[in-house]
Protein backbone atom coordinates (compact mmCIF):
# COMPACT_ATOMS: atom_id res chain seq x y z
CA UNK A 1 0.00 0.00 0.00
CA UNK A 2 1.42 3.57 -0.78
CA UNK A 3 2.54 5.56 2.47
CA UNK A 4 0.22 8.22 1.04
CA UNK A 5 -2.92 5.80 1.24
CA UNK A 6 -1.43 4.13 4.77
CA UNK A 7 -1.59 7.39 6.18
CA UNK A 8 -5.13 8.54 4.74
CA UNK A 9 -6.49 5.24 6.44
CA UNK A 10 -4.77 5.34 9.92
CA UNK A 11 -6.18 9.37 9.67
CA UNK A 12 -9.81 7.95 9.29
CA UNK A 13 -9.72 5.30 11.63
CA UNK A 14 -8.41 8.08 14.21
CA UNK A 15 -11.02 9.86 13.71
CA UNK A 16 -13.67 7.49 14.10
CA UNK A 17 -12.32 6.39 17.42
CA UNK A 18 -12.35 9.82 18.45
CA UNK A 19 -16.16 10.39 17.14
CA UNK A 20 -17.39 7.28 19.15
CA UNK A 21 -15.43 8.24 22.47
CA UNK A 22 -17.18 11.78 22.23
CA UNK A 23 -20.71 9.88 20.78
CA UNK A 24 -23.41 11.42 23.29
CA UNK A 25 -24.85 9.06 25.59
CA UNK A 26 -27.47 6.96 25.07
CA UNK A 27 -31.17 8.62 25.66
CA UNK A 28 -32.57 8.18 29.08
CA UNK A 29 -36.10 6.37 28.63
CA UNK A 30 -39.04 7.61 29.90
CA UNK A 31 -41.80 6.00 32.37
CA UNK A 32 -43.97 5.08 29.38
CA UNK A 33 -41.26 3.65 27.60
CA UNK A 34 -40.14 1.58 31.22
CA UNK A 35 -43.97 0.11 30.82
CA UNK A 36 -43.65 -0.65 27.63
CA UNK A 37 -40.39 -2.54 27.32
CA UNK A 38 -41.40 -4.24 30.86
CA UNK A 39 -44.84 -4.94 29.12
CA UNK A 40 -43.05 -6.59 26.31
CA UNK A 41 -40.79 -8.83 27.92
CA UNK A 42 -41.22 -9.25 31.53
CA UNK A 43 -42.20 -13.51 31.60
CA UNK A 44 -44.37 -13.29 34.24
CA UNK A 45 -46.77 -11.48 32.39
CA UNK A 46 -46.56 -12.95 29.32
CA UNK A 47 -47.10 -16.04 30.85
CA UNK A 48 -50.05 -15.21 32.53
CA UNK A 49 -51.92 -13.89 28.85
CA UNK A 50 -51.98 -17.33 28.51
CA UNK A 51 -54.01 -18.49 31.37
CA UNK A 52 -56.35 -16.40 29.43
CA UNK A 53 -56.25 -17.82 26.33
CA UNK A 54 -56.34 -20.98 28.06
CA UNK A 55 -59.51 -20.16 29.29
CA UNK A 56 -60.60 -18.98 26.39
CA UNK A 57 -60.34 -22.98 24.93
CA UNK A 58 -62.37 -23.91 27.69
CA UNK A 59 -65.05 -21.84 26.21
CA UNK A 60 -65.07 -23.89 22.96
CA UNK A 61 -65.52 -27.19 24.76
CA UNK A 62 -67.63 -26.18 27.26
CA UNK A 63 -70.35 -25.41 23.94
CA UNK A 64 -69.40 -29.00 21.82
CA UNK A 65 -72.57 -30.76 21.57
CA UNK A 66 -73.19 -34.58 22.99
CA UNK A 67 -71.24 -36.59 20.07
CA UNK A 68 -74.33 -39.23 18.39
CA UNK A 69 -73.12 -43.12 18.93
CA UNK A 70 -73.19 -45.07 15.87
CA UNK A 71 -73.62 -49.06 16.67
CA UNK A 72 -73.87 -51.92 14.28
CA UNK A 73 -75.55 -55.58 15.01
CA UNK A 74 -74.97 -58.95 13.51
CA UNK A 75 -76.98 -61.44 14.94
CA UNK A 76 -77.90 -65.23 13.50
CA UNK A 77 -75.01 -67.05 12.95
CA UNK A 78 -75.57 -70.42 12.78
CA UNK A 79 -73.00 -72.40 14.92
CA UNK A 80 -73.12 -76.34 14.26
CA UNK A 81 -75.75 -78.06 11.30
CA UNK A 82 -78.96 -79.01 12.24
CA UNK A 83 -80.78 -81.97 10.99
CA UNK A 84 -77.24 -82.22 8.77
CA UNK A 85 -77.88 -78.83 7.10
CA UNK A 86 -75.19 -76.06 7.91
CA UNK A 87 -75.60 -72.46 6.67
CA UNK A 88 -74.07 -70.27 9.00
CA UNK A 89 -74.01 -66.98 7.33
CA UNK A 90 -77.89 -67.28 5.53
CA UNK A 91 -79.73 -66.51 8.18
CA UNK A 92 -77.13 -63.63 9.59
CA UNK A 93 -78.94 -59.89 10.97
CA UNK A 94 -77.31 -57.05 9.84
CA UNK A 95 -78.52 -53.86 12.07
CA UNK A 96 -76.77 -50.56 11.98
CA UNK A 97 -78.11 -47.94 14.56
CA UNK A 98 -77.67 -44.37 16.08
CA UNK A 99 -78.31 -42.82 19.19
CA UNK A 100 -78.15 -39.48 20.39
CA UNK A 101 -78.01 -37.88 24.13
CA UNK A 102 -80.29 -35.12 24.06
CA UNK A 103 -79.21 -32.76 27.27
CA UNK A 104 -82.44 -31.29 28.73
CA UNK A 105 -82.43 -27.72 31.21
CA UNK A 106 -80.22 -26.04 28.91
CA UNK A 107 -77.41 -27.57 30.17
CA UNK A 108 -74.83 -26.74 27.31
CA UNK A 109 -75.61 -23.25 27.81
CA UNK A 110 -75.06 -23.07 31.34
CA UNK A 111 -71.09 -24.72 30.57
CA UNK A 112 -70.34 -21.60 28.04
CA UNK A 113 -71.77 -19.08 30.72
CA UNK A 114 -69.63 -20.72 33.51
CA UNK A 115 -66.15 -21.11 31.00
CA UNK A 116 -66.77 -17.00 30.09
CA UNK A 117 -66.91 -16.23 33.82
CA UNK A 118 -63.75 -18.11 34.43
CA UNK A 119 -62.26 -16.25 31.82
CA UNK A 120 -63.34 -12.82 32.97
CA UNK A 121 -61.52 -14.02 36.36
CA UNK A 122 -58.83 -15.10 34.51
CA UNK A 123 -58.94 -11.47 32.92
CA UNK A 124 -59.42 -9.79 36.23
CA UNK A 125 -56.87 -11.96 37.68
CA UNK A 126 -53.96 -11.14 34.69
CA UNK A 127 -55.35 -7.41 35.60
CA UNK A 128 -54.40 -7.96 38.96
CA UNK A 129 -50.68 -9.08 38.49
CA UNK A 130 -49.88 -6.39 36.54
CA UNK A 131 -51.32 -4.00 39.00
CA UNK A 132 -48.47 -5.54 41.46
CA UNK A 133 -45.69 -5.86 38.55
CA UNK A 134 -46.30 -2.34 37.54
CA UNK A 135 -46.14 -1.11 41.24
CA UNK A 136 -42.43 -2.86 41.89
CA UNK A 137 -41.54 -1.42 38.63
CA UNK A 138 -42.37 1.58 39.18
CA UNK A 139 -41.44 1.51 42.92
CA UNK A 140 -37.52 0.23 40.86
CA UNK A 141 -38.33 3.56 38.61
CA UNK A 142 -39.07 5.38 41.71
CA UNK A 143 -35.24 4.16 43.39
CA UNK A 144 -33.45 5.38 40.38
CA UNK A 145 -34.67 8.53 40.54
CA UNK A 146 -34.17 9.04 43.87
CA UNK A 147 -30.58 7.67 44.02
CA UNK A 148 -29.99 9.92 40.59
CA UNK A 149 -31.39 12.69 42.87
CA UNK A 150 -28.81 12.23 45.86
CA UNK A 151 -25.99 11.48 43.75
CA UNK A 152 -26.46 14.91 42.69
CA UNK A 153 -26.96 16.81 45.57
CA UNK A 154 -23.34 14.85 46.62
CA UNK A 155 -21.63 15.99 43.47
CA UNK A 156 -23.19 19.81 44.26
CA UNK A 157 -22.46 19.46 48.48
CA UNK A 158 -18.93 18.40 47.05
CA UNK A 159 -17.81 20.99 44.40
CA UNK A 160 -19.18 23.81 47.23
CA UNK A 161 -17.04 22.32 49.89
CA UNK A 162 -14.03 21.76 47.59
CA UNK A 163 -14.52 25.96 47.38
CA UNK A 164 -14.73 26.27 50.65
CA UNK A 165 -11.36 24.50 51.39
CA UNK A 166 -9.47 26.41 48.60
CA UNK A 167 -11.01 29.62 50.56
CA UNK A 168 -9.73 28.53 53.42
CA UNK A 169 -6.28 27.01 52.09
CA UNK A 170 -5.62 30.79 50.84
CA UNK A 171 -6.57 31.94 54.56
CA UNK A 172 -3.97 29.19 56.06
CA UNK A 173 -1.04 30.17 53.46
CA UNK A 174 -2.04 33.99 54.79
CA UNK A 175 -1.85 33.42 58.01
CA UNK A 176 -5.60 34.03 59.10
CA UNK A 177 -6.26 30.41 60.06
CA UNK A 178 -3.98 28.32 61.98
CA UNK A 179 -2.99 24.60 60.54
CA UNK A 180 -5.32 22.87 62.72
CA UNK A 181 -8.82 24.40 61.76
CA UNK A 182 -7.81 24.08 58.25
CA UNK A 183 -6.91 20.44 58.83
CA UNK A 184 -10.29 20.38 60.54
CA UNK A 185 -12.06 21.57 57.70
CA UNK A 186 -9.97 19.69 55.64
CA UNK A 187 -10.98 16.43 57.36
CA UNK A 188 -14.32 17.05 56.76
CA UNK A 189 -14.32 16.55 52.75
CA UNK A 190 -14.25 12.77 53.84
CA UNK A 191 -18.05 12.93 54.52
CA UNK A 192 -18.56 14.49 51.80
CA UNK A 193 -16.99 11.60 49.51
CA UNK A 194 -18.35 9.36 51.47
CA UNK A 195 -22.07 10.47 50.60
CA UNK A 196 -20.74 10.20 46.76
CA UNK A 197 -19.61 6.33 47.22
CA UNK A 198 -22.52 5.64 48.75
CA UNK A 199 -24.93 7.80 46.62
CA UNK A 200 -23.28 6.06 43.29
CA UNK A 201 -23.22 2.74 44.18
CA UNK A 202 -26.94 3.31 45.34
CA UNK A 203 -27.78 4.38 41.89
CA UNK A 204 -26.13 1.48 40.32
CA UNK A 205 -27.86 -1.31 41.92
CA UNK A 206 -31.30 0.54 41.96
CA UNK A 207 -30.65 0.44 38.07
CA UNK A 208 -29.82 -3.38 37.88
CA UNK A 209 -33.08 -4.05 40.25
CA UNK A 210 -34.77 -1.99 37.44
CA UNK A 211 -32.93 -3.35 34.29
CA UNK A 212 -34.35 -7.26 35.89
CA UNK A 213 -37.87 -6.10 36.20
CA UNK A 214 -37.85 -5.38 32.76
CA UNK A 215 -35.79 -8.14 31.67
CA UNK A 216 -33.41 -5.54 29.47
CA UNK A 217 -29.79 -6.59 29.12
CA UNK A 218 -28.65 -2.98 28.32
CA UNK A 219 -24.93 -2.37 30.18
CA UNK A 220 -25.75 -0.24 33.49
CA UNK A 221 -23.22 1.97 32.70
CA UNK A 222 -25.53 2.67 29.13
CA UNK A 223 -28.69 2.99 31.10
CA UNK A 224 -30.95 5.86 32.63
CA UNK A 225 -34.52 7.22 33.09
CA UNK A 226 -35.83 10.55 33.21
CA UNK A 227 -39.16 11.92 34.43
CA UNK A 228 -39.93 15.17 36.83
CA UNK A 229 -38.51 14.48 40.35
CA UNK A 230 -41.14 16.76 41.80
CA UNK A 231 -44.11 16.67 43.95
CA UNK A 232 -47.45 18.45 43.31
CA UNK A 233 -50.78 17.80 45.58
CA UNK A 234 -53.57 16.50 43.75
CA UNK A 235 -57.09 17.32 44.46
CA UNK A 236 -59.13 14.59 44.67
CA UNK A 237 -60.89 13.62 47.87
CA UNK A 238 -60.40 10.44 49.89
CA UNK A 239 -64.37 9.61 49.02
CA UNK A 240 -63.68 9.60 45.40
CA UNK A 241 -60.46 7.61 45.71
CA UNK A 242 -62.51 4.85 47.88
CA UNK A 243 -65.32 4.78 45.01
CA UNK A 244 -62.72 4.55 42.19
CA UNK A 245 -60.96 1.28 44.28
CA UNK A 246 -64.39 0.21 44.78
CA UNK A 247 -65.32 0.31 40.95
CA UNK A 248 -61.57 -0.51 39.22
CA UNK A 249 -59.45 -2.84 41.54
CA UNK A 250 -58.74 -5.80 39.70
CA UNK A 251 -58.87 -8.04 42.58
CA UNK A 252 -62.55 -6.79 43.80
CA UNK A 253 -63.35 -7.68 39.99
CA UNK A 254 -61.68 -11.04 40.15
CA UNK A 255 -63.37 -12.16 44.07
CA UNK A 256 -67.03 -10.57 41.96
CA UNK A 257 -66.80 -12.49 39.11
CA UNK A 258 -66.12 -15.92 40.82
CA UNK A 259 -69.42 -14.85 42.96
CA UNK A 260 -71.20 -14.85 39.59
CA UNK A 261 -69.38 -17.95 38.42
CA UNK A 262 -70.54 -19.91 42.05
CA UNK A 263 -74.21 -18.68 41.35
CA UNK A 264 -73.64 -20.22 37.41
CA UNK A 265 -72.32 -23.42 38.62
CA UNK A 266 -74.60 -24.10 40.93
CA UNK A 267 -77.46 -23.62 38.33
CA UNK A 268 -75.56 -25.91 36.37
CA UNK A 269 -75.41 -28.34 39.21
CA UNK A 270 -79.37 -28.66 39.64
CA UNK A 271 -79.16 -29.00 35.70
CA UNK A 272 -77.01 -31.61 35.92
CA UNK A 273 -79.97 -33.00 38.53
CA UNK A 274 -82.27 -33.57 35.94
CA UNK A 275 -82.58 -37.02 33.44
CA UNK A 276 -81.40 -36.77 30.12
CA UNK A 277 -83.21 -39.10 27.30
CA UNK A 278 -80.95 -40.50 24.99
CA UNK A 279 -82.51 -41.83 21.63
CA UNK A 280 -81.70 -44.51 19.47
CA UNK A 281 -82.92 -45.39 15.44
CA UNK A 282 -81.72 -48.47 13.62
CA UNK A 283 -82.70 -50.27 10.21
CA UNK A 284 -82.85 -53.89 9.55
CA UNK A 285 -83.24 -56.17 6.64
CA UNK A 286 -85.60 -58.50 7.64
CA UNK A 287 -88.61 -59.90 7.82
CA UNK A 288 -90.88 -58.74 10.55
CA UNK A 289 -92.91 -61.24 12.57
CA UNK A 290 -96.12 -58.74 12.45
CA UNK A 291 -95.56 -57.88 8.88
CA UNK A 292 -94.14 -61.22 6.74
CA UNK A 293 -93.80 -59.01 3.72
CA UNK A 294 -91.75 -55.94 5.12
CA UNK A 295 -88.25 -56.95 4.51
CA UNK A 296 -86.80 -53.18 5.54
CA UNK A 297 -87.72 -52.40 8.18
CA UNK A 298 -86.47 -49.02 10.89
CA UNK A 299 -86.58 -48.89 14.47
CA UNK A 300 -86.48 -46.17 17.36
CA UNK A 301 -86.39 -46.35 21.06
CA UNK A 302 -86.20 -43.60 23.77
CA UNK A 303 -84.31 -44.46 27.28
CA UNK A 304 -84.23 -42.24 30.11
CA UNK A 305 -82.04 -42.83 33.38
CA UNK A 306 -84.29 -42.70 36.82
CA UNK A 307 -82.65 -40.28 38.99
CA UNK A 308 -83.62 -42.31 41.88
CA UNK A 309 -80.81 -42.61 44.09
CA UNK A 310 -77.95 -39.89 42.36
CA UNK A 311 -79.52 -36.25 41.87
CA UNK A 312 -76.28 -34.63 41.86
CA UNK A 313 -76.97 -34.08 45.82
CA UNK A 314 -73.68 -32.94 46.41
CA UNK A 315 -72.80 -31.22 44.23
CA UNK A 316 -75.40 -29.02 44.18
CA UNK A 317 -74.66 -28.64 48.15
CA UNK A 318 -70.90 -28.00 47.17
CA UNK A 319 -72.09 -25.06 44.71
CA UNK A 320 -74.48 -23.91 47.10
CA UNK A 321 -72.09 -23.65 49.54
CA UNK A 322 -69.21 -21.93 47.14
CA UNK A 323 -71.38 -18.90 46.84
CA UNK A 324 -71.34 -17.97 50.25
CA UNK A 325 -67.38 -18.38 50.56
CA UNK A 326 -67.43 -16.10 47.79
CA UNK A 327 -69.98 -14.13 48.91
CA UNK A 328 -67.40 -13.52 52.32
CA UNK A 329 -64.47 -12.94 50.01
CA UNK A 330 -65.62 -10.30 48.44
CA UNK A 331 -66.38 -8.54 51.71
CA UNK A 332 -62.94 -9.13 52.63
CA UNK A 333 -61.93 -7.79 48.91
CA UNK A 334 -63.41 -4.55 49.57
CA UNK A 335 -62.74 -4.74 53.39
CA UNK A 336 -58.80 -4.76 52.28
CA UNK A 337 -59.24 -2.28 48.90
CA UNK A 338 -60.70 0.51 51.84
CA UNK A 339 -57.74 -0.13 54.09
CA UNK A 340 -55.44 0.23 51.53
CA UNK A 341 -56.41 3.82 49.82
CA UNK A 342 -57.12 5.09 53.46
CA UNK A 343 -53.94 4.12 54.71
CA UNK A 344 -52.04 5.05 51.02
CA UNK A 345 -53.96 8.56 51.47
CA UNK A 346 -52.97 9.61 54.72
CA UNK A 347 -49.37 8.67 53.76
CA UNK A 348 -49.24 11.15 50.90
CA UNK A 349 -51.06 13.69 52.79
CA UNK A 350 -48.53 13.05 55.61
CA UNK A 351 -45.60 13.53 53.25
CA UNK A 352 -47.35 16.47 51.39
CA UNK A 353 -47.54 18.48 54.56
CA UNK A 354 -43.59 17.74 55.72
CA UNK A 355 -42.38 18.81 51.64
CA UNK A 356 -44.39 22.20 51.48
CA UNK A 357 -42.79 23.84 53.92
CA UNK A 358 -39.24 22.37 52.95
CA UNK A 359 -39.66 23.61 49.63
CA UNK A 360 -40.92 27.36 50.80
CA UNK A 361 -39.16 27.46 54.02
CA UNK A 362 -36.65 25.31 55.24
CA UNK A 363 -34.27 24.81 51.62
CA UNK A 364 -33.69 28.64 51.88
CA UNK A 365 -33.39 28.88 55.34
CA UNK A 366 -30.10 26.13 55.24
CA UNK A 367 -28.35 28.27 52.49
CA UNK A 368 -28.84 31.19 53.85
CA UNK A 369 -27.20 29.89 57.16
CA UNK A 370 -24.63 28.29 55.22
CA UNK A 371 -23.44 31.30 53.15
CA UNK A 372 -23.93 33.88 56.37
CA UNK A 373 -21.93 31.58 58.88
CA UNK A 374 -19.40 30.83 55.94
CA UNK A 375 -19.00 34.21 55.21
CA UNK A 376 -18.74 34.90 58.58
CA UNK A 377 -15.97 32.47 59.90
CA UNK A 378 -14.20 33.59 56.21
CA UNK A 379 -13.31 37.06 58.19
CA UNK A 380 -13.00 35.84 62.11
CA UNK A 381 -16.99 36.64 63.26
CA UNK A 382 -17.80 32.88 63.50
CA UNK A 383 -16.16 29.75 64.94
CA UNK A 384 -14.72 26.50 63.01
CA UNK A 385 -17.54 24.86 65.15
CA UNK A 386 -20.25 27.27 63.68
CA UNK A 387 -19.27 26.85 60.22
CA UNK A 388 -18.72 22.86 60.31
CA UNK A 389 -22.25 23.14 62.06
CA UNK A 390 -23.93 25.35 59.29
CA UNK A 391 -22.54 23.24 56.61
CA UNK A 392 -23.40 20.05 58.10
CA UNK A 393 -27.26 21.20 58.36
CA UNK A 394 -27.32 22.04 54.77
CA UNK A 395 -26.13 19.22 53.35
CA UNK A 396 -28.58 17.19 55.90
CA UNK A 397 -31.40 19.67 55.18
CA UNK A 398 -31.13 19.07 51.21
CA UNK A 399 -30.89 15.15 51.66
CA UNK A 400 -34.17 15.06 53.98
CA UNK A 401 -35.54 17.50 51.14
CA UNK A 402 -34.70 14.84 48.09
CA UNK A 403 -35.78 11.41 50.53
CA UNK A 404 -38.72 13.08 51.25
CA UNK A 405 -39.71 13.62 47.24
CA UNK A 406 -38.79 10.12 47.22
CA UNK A 407 -41.29 9.08 49.66
CA UNK A 408 -43.76 11.34 48.07
CA UNK A 409 -43.11 9.28 44.82
CA UNK A 410 -43.40 6.10 46.51
CA UNK A 411 -46.60 6.99 48.38
CA UNK A 412 -48.54 8.14 45.56
CA UNK A 413 -47.18 4.59 43.37
CA UNK A 414 -48.53 2.94 46.92
CA UNK A 415 -51.95 4.84 46.51
CA UNK A 416 -52.09 4.46 42.64
CA UNK A 417 -51.80 0.48 43.19
CA UNK A 418 -54.39 0.59 46.29
CA UNK A 419 -57.24 2.46 43.67
CA UNK A 420 -55.93 0.12 40.87
CA UNK A 421 -55.26 2.89 38.48
CA UNK A 422 -53.08 6.14 37.94
CA UNK A 423 -54.78 8.64 40.39
CA UNK A 424 -51.33 10.37 40.81
CA UNK A 425 -48.85 10.76 37.71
Amino acid sequence: MPRRNWRLCTGLLLAAGCLAQTAAPPRAVTWQETIQRFRANNPTLLAGQFNIDESRADEITAYLRPNPDFSFTADGFQIYPHQGVWQPLSGVLFTPGVSYLHEREHKRELRLASAKQATAVAMATQADLERTLIYNLRDAFVRVLTAKAVLQVAKDNMAYYDKEIEINRERFNAGGISKADFQRVELQRIQYESDLQTATVNLRTAKIDLLALMRDRTPVDEFDVEAPFDFSSFNTSLPELRQLALNTRPDLKEARESLEKARTDHKLAIANGSADPTFSVWYTHNGSFANPNAYNTVGGSMSIPLRIFDRNQGEKLHTQLDIARNEKLVDAAQITALHDVDSAYATVQSTLTLLAPYKEKYLKEAENVRDTVSFAYQHGAASLLDFLDAQKQYRDTRLNYVNLIGSYLSSANQLNLAVGREVIP
